[in-house]
Order: structure tokens, then sequence, then C-alpha cells
């Protein structure tokens, strides 16, 4: 079944078509690959060496890969569905094949080894430009260039058996009319040399990184995940610092999941966000930055667990401010629901020194006491309530003077359409 060459093209009479990829595992265990049966085929629909999006997979996945050109077998180590090596695949035609002006597949590239650049030219719409080589696959087309364009190697093979024809006095037959038709291309030649050069500019560099696809970028960053966890999290860190120093900090919470997710890193994204978006005024950080964190901890009691290290991490750097507000703050993060009920209890119950130190870890721990303890009779009363409707009710009392949480045992009045309320808004 042949598909578009750029899929994101919808038009069912385009012109540029390639084979739908063909893969097949083989072997087991240490020893599984991945055979891509019709890599010839497709190759070709794109006017590329086999061995090029064959390495290509290889970059992306981090895999070996291997090319038996005589029985046209190409393989990726490991085990890989077809559907993930096409959708691979759109990568290495939005950076190695389709023009960044015209979009169309009809580019020649162009090795030049000696200068170590990879011209990219294109026969529907003349556009000429450098290609980015910072990809690894760059630096194997820079050993293996195209068998229609060796680079200057092979142009300075022909230009010396050109000299030594005319030295020679090759006039008549076939070399004359070779010389005839070559002399042109070798100014060309020359001329392509220059045209090459003027591209290294900055401003052709800027524009060529700007034409390179969303696409493409994402593909690239596939490599991220086979960093350590520090390198990982030290790059989310500076993802979201970034958002923060241009402005768009406030609208960028689905981005910021996103790329946490794409790092593997979502757990730990609330301690990253405490250390950025937290300072002593977090009272009034919680509300601007609720919707952020929620995207993190809704349902995650590793990710609330994480906020709380990050809270600790807070006190501590804040310590005069915010160690005397340690209570009324866990019930701002508990009536915002970014932390749950027992998450609270369990880390109330052992003081760990993860963040902090052992001794300023209990000073946080005996600050909270109070909520903690409300928390527990407010738990142990709605239990209480279900099996005798006459209890007294539990109401929590903050007193602005004190700066602490107490406790309050009082006699509500009742009503015939009211139930037993705890009063927590007075927090």
């Amino acid at each position: 079944m042949s598909i578009n060459v750029n899929r994101s093209v919808s038009d069912q009479f385009y012109r540029y078509k390639m084979p739908r990829l063909v893969a097949k595992v083989e072997g087991k265990g240490n020893g599984i690959k991945t055979v891509i049966v019709n890599m010839v085929d497709v190759a070709k629909a794109l006017n590329r060496p086999p061995t090029y999006p064959t390495k290509f997979f290889g970059c992306e996945l981090g895999a070996q890969t291997q090319f038996d050109t005589k029985n046209d077998r190409y393989i990726v180590n490991g085990s890989h569905e077809a559907n993930k090596l096409q959708d691979m695949l759109d990568g290495f035609i939005h950076k190695f094949v389709l023009c960044p002006e015209c979009d169309n597949p009809e580019t020649d590239l162009h090795v030049n080894p000696k200068k170590q650049t990879i011209g990219n030219s294109c026969k529907a719409c003349g556009y000429r430009g450098m290609l980015d080589t910072r990809h690894k696959l760059c630096t194997f087309i820079l050993k293996n260039p195209p068998e229609n364009d060796s680079g200057s190697v092979k142009k300075e093979k022909e230009k010396k058996n050109r000299k030594k024809d005319k030295e020679n006095g090759s006039s008549g037959g076939e070399a004359g009319n070779h010389n005839d038709i070559d002399a042109p291309d070798a100014v060309n030649d020359d001329d392509d040399d220059e045209d090459w050069a003027e591209e290294t500019t900055e401003e052709a560099q800027r524009r060529r990184m700007e034409e390179i696809s969303e696409h493409a970028k994402g593909l690239t960053l596939t490599e991220d995940l086979e960093k350590s966890l520090e390198e990982r999290v030290n790059i989310f860190y500076n993802f979201v610092k970034e958002k923060k120093d241009s402005g768009a900090i406030e609208s960028a919470d689905k981005e910021i999941l996103a790329e946490a997710e794409r790092l593997d890193v979502k757990a730990m994204g609330p301690l990253i966000l405490s250390e950025l978006l937290f300072d002593e005024n977090i009272r009034e950080q919680i509300k601007k930055y609720k919707r952020h964190f929620l995207r993190f901890c809704h349902n995650n009691k590793k990710a609330q667990k994480y906020l709380l290290g990050g809270f600790e991490c807070l006190v501590k750097l804040h310590q005069t401010q915010l160690l005397p507000r340690v209570p009324i703050i866990l019930k701002d993060l508990y009536d915002a629901d970014l932390l749950e009920e027992d998450v609270i209890l369990a880390w109330a119950e052992k003081v760990s020194k993860k963040y902090v130190s052992k001794e300023l870890a209990k000073e946080i721990h005996a600050k909270a006491e109070p909520f903690v303890k409300w928390l527990k009779e407010a738990e142990e009363e709605s239990e209480g309530s279900e099996e005798d409707d006459e209890d007294d009710n539990v109401e929590v009392v903050y007193s602005s003077s004190a700066r602490e949480l107490k406790m309050e045992t009082t006699k509500p009045e009742k009503s015939d359409n009211e139930k037993e309320d705890i009063d927590i808004d007075a927090i």
C-alpha cells in the first residue's frame, strides 16, 4: 500500500508516494532484531540510500544497525513495531528529504567531507541551503556520501582526470565528448562550493533552525530518555525556569506537564515547581498556581509526597517567615486538593531527613501537629456521627494572634433541615 511521502499532506492525489514500511521481528532474547523488509523500495521513493533511514532509526532508538546490501537486508537491533518505525521515518523525511522552502521531496544531498558540510538543493523550487549537522546521522552521511554525489573527493578526481586528458592531447572520440560535456560542470562545481560557503552565515543558520519541523525536533529530543534521572530532572527544571523567566508560566501548565511526562519525571514535578514557583508568599501562590500543581498531584500520591518534600525545602529557605505558619499552609494545600488526608497523616507519622535536617524536620512536624490532630479528630468525628447523631460537633478555630490551630468542642444549634458540619472555613 502506498502512502504520501509527506504524511502531513492528506491529499489522496499527492504525487509523491512511497510504500508503507514493512518490519519483521526475528530472533529471541539478546539476539532479537527487526528486519525492515522493503527498505530498498522505501529509500528509492525518497531518493536516499537505504542505509540512511536505517541508521536514523538506530540513532533515535539508541540501537545498533546492520546493513547487508548484497541481500537487501537492513536491520535494527531489538523489537520494534512497524507503526513506530513509520512515525519515526516521518522525522527522517522532514529533516533529510523535504525541501525547507516548498516541502517537496525533490531534493539532493551534496556532501563535502573536507569542509564537513552537507548541502541540500531542491529540483522543484531551486532552493539551496545547508543541513544542520548536529544530528548523529550527519556523521554517518559525511562518512558515507550518496553514490550520486561523493563530495569534493570525487570532484577532485574528475578535475585531475580532465587535466590529464588535456595534457595528453585527448580530443577525439569519447574522451573529447566527455570533456566537452563536463567542462561547464567543472565551473558549476566551483560555483557550488562558493554558494555552499555563503550559506554558513549566522543568518542562514538561524533561518534553517527555524525551518526544522516541530515533529523532527520532538524525535531528536527522545534521546533525553536515555539520560540519567538527575539529567532529566535538570532538563525539566530548566524548562520550567525558562517559562517563568519569559513570563509565560501562568498559561504553560499543560506544556509543563507534557514535558514532565516526556522526560518521565511526572511524580517529581511538584518538587521542582515548589522550588521555582513558591517563596515566603506561598499562601497567595498556592491559589495562583493551583492548576499547575493539580495536573501533577490529582490522584497521584507519589507526587503529593514530593510536594510535601518541596514544602519542607521551602520552610528551610524561609524558616523565619514560614515555620510558624506550617499548619495553616498545610491546610491551604489540603483545601486546594493538592494533598490528600491519608498522605498528610502518613507523612506526619515519620520524621524524615530526606529533604532537610532531622532537627528542622522535627520542628516542622511539631508545628504541623495541631493541623494533623484536627485531621484525625475530624475523621473520627465524621465516623462517629454516622453511628451517633447526637455526638458533639468538632469545630476548628484559628486565632490570628496565636497563629496556630486550636481544637474546640461546641454545641451547635441544630435545625430540622441541616446536618452537623465541620466548620473549617474559619481557618
